[in-house]
């Protein structure tokens, strides 16, 4: 175990914590230059292995972290992440950056401007010095296309780092970078997290601005069910990274400026939720439930087993609202994707068919939407009394690599292990996925769901179990 938030004197940079540079920079006692640097040095001794960054830009960082530290030695206002090394995801615009999303077609698909994630990073500090590998079209729970290739998982090249955010993850856990930038619609940041031993914070719909991709009119799905969030290797240090994504943007017509967390009589209270009835977790998750179950104790808070059924239902009400979105594009996915979403797609569209038949209606669709708001309202309801709900980010730990590829009946049973990563986007909620340890040479972890609006009683609930657990990367590839 290592602790990445407390490093000593003769630590290289890229080991350091995101809290400790940005802290470092501002008191000039290292320069953002130095800890930019140090990044890319590890990002060249390891990124070959795991290929997590497809795009280094390591000479417009340095540029970068110059005007930063000219910024300190003039005593400017500096942003929360101002002089730390941070990635975007390579499907999300950055200024003179491919948006390629993992497909060779959009190799070029140079972006003219900054979204509306990397203008706020870019704002509160943050130096960009790489792009995050995706599997094609940002669609599978493992990160492999035929643009870029295949990211590997720091802790096994055998398991998945995750997807679609797992070159995101591999980074963060790798060393490479100390934050990264992710977006989830169905488990692409927490998954990932869980996987490569780190956190990371879905927030709530709308919390966060989103600008989508230039040009490109995004699906229903992709303004209620996604949101932009970090990846960091510490509850602290996702933390700064979110604040520093906060901030309005008029391309994105959800984002709700200034909604404050409601008011809880039972801040302290929280909800084990072991299953929902659609996957068993193995014993290493089940363990890990207890673990952090225990952590929370000690910090003060009150846990008591609970049953929530509702979130079965949305985990199926996402496989009607999400999939019947992506049928509307799926020549166009499976012309352009590559073999592996073909593939990957006939397991979902299996799994999609088993509840609502292999031809949904309009009428079908729209009485989803009308339950969908039923279920927030319940899970509203429900979380007056439970704030705070501890459940697994998976049911199992980091699947194999390649194992939607397996059938039909393989993908089905990864959709059931994965019943939470579809049902909390689908309603909106905020959750964090925390790593709790490592059983058979792989991470385990948990994920803590909160009400909207409130991240900072994730944060709170987070720290108090890595308190007692530890942070457990940066590592080296094994």
């Amino acid at each position: 175990m290592t602790d990445a938030t407390m490093p000593s004197p003769s630590d290289p940079l890229w080991r350091w914590s995101a809290t400790r540079l940005a802290r470092a920079i501002a008191a000039r006692e290292i320069s953002s230059r130095e800890a930019v640097t140090s990044c890319l040095e590890r990002i060249e001794q390891v990124n070959p292995v795991l290929n997590a960054l497809v795009d280094v830009s390591a000479d417009e960082a340095l540029e970068a972290a110059d005007v930063a530290d000219r910024m300190v030695a003039q005593g400017r206002a500096l942003g929360p992440l101002h002089g730390v090394p941070t990635s975007m995801k390579v499907n999300t615009d950055e200024a003179g950056k491919a948006t390629t999303n993992g497909v060779v077609a959009h190799a070029d698909a140079i972006a003219h401007a900054d979204s509306a994630t990397a203008a706020n990073l870019r704002r509160a500090g943050a130096v960009l010095v790489g792009r995050s590998n995706v599997p094609a079209f940002s669609f599978r729970w493992i990160t492999d296309n035929e643009l870029h290739g295949r990211t590997l998982n720091p802790w096994d090249a055998t398991r998945t780092p995750g997807g679609s955010s797992g070159g995101a993850s591999a980074a963060v856990a790798g060393g490479m970078v100390p934050v990264a930038h992710g977006n989830d619609i169905g488990g692409s940041i927490r998954y990932p997290a869980y996987a490569c031993g780190i956190t990371g914070l879905r927030p709530s719909a709308g919390r966060i601005a989103s600008s989508g991709v230039e040009g490109l009119d995004l699906p229903v799905s992709a303004y209620l069910f996604a949101v932009e969030g970090p990846l960091a290797r510490s509850v602290d240090d996702l933390r700064l990274a979110y604040q520093g994504m906060l901030g309005h943007d008029p391309r994105d017509p959800f984002y709700a400026h200034g909604a404050a967390a409601p008011v809880s009589r039972h801040a302290r209270r929280v909800g084990l939720l072991r299953t929902v009835g659609v996957a068993d977790p193995t014993p290493e998750v089940d363990a890990a439930l207890d673990q952090a179950a225990e952590a929370l104790r000690s910090a003060g808070y009150e846990v008591d087993e609970i049953e929530l059924p509702l979130l079965a239902e949305a985990y199926r009400l996402w496989y009607l609202l999400a999939v019947e979105e992506i049928r509307q594009i799926k020549p166009m996915l499976d012309s352009l994707g590559g073999k592996s979403l073909q593939i990957a797609l006939e397991g979902t569209f299996a799994c999609a068919e088993d509840w609502w038949g292999p031809a949904p209606t309009l009428a079908d669709f729209i009485a989803g939407y009308a339950r969908r708001n039923s279920l927030i309202v319940q899970l509203a309801t429900f979380m007056e009394e439970y704030p705070l709900v501890l459940l697994p980010v998976s049911a199992e730990q980091a699947f194999e690599q390649d194992a939607d590829l397996a059938g039909v009946e393989r993908a089905r049973r990864l959709a059931a292990a994965q019943w939470s990563q579809m049902a909390i986007p689908l309603l909106g909620f905020p959750a964090l996925a925390v790593p709790t340890g490592v059983a058979g040479g792989l991470p385990t972890g948990v994920q803590l769901l909160g009400r909207r609006f409130d991240e900072a009683a994730l944060f709170d609930a987070g720290a108090a179990i890595e308190a007692r657990v530890g942070v457990f990367t940066p590592i080296d590839p094994r």
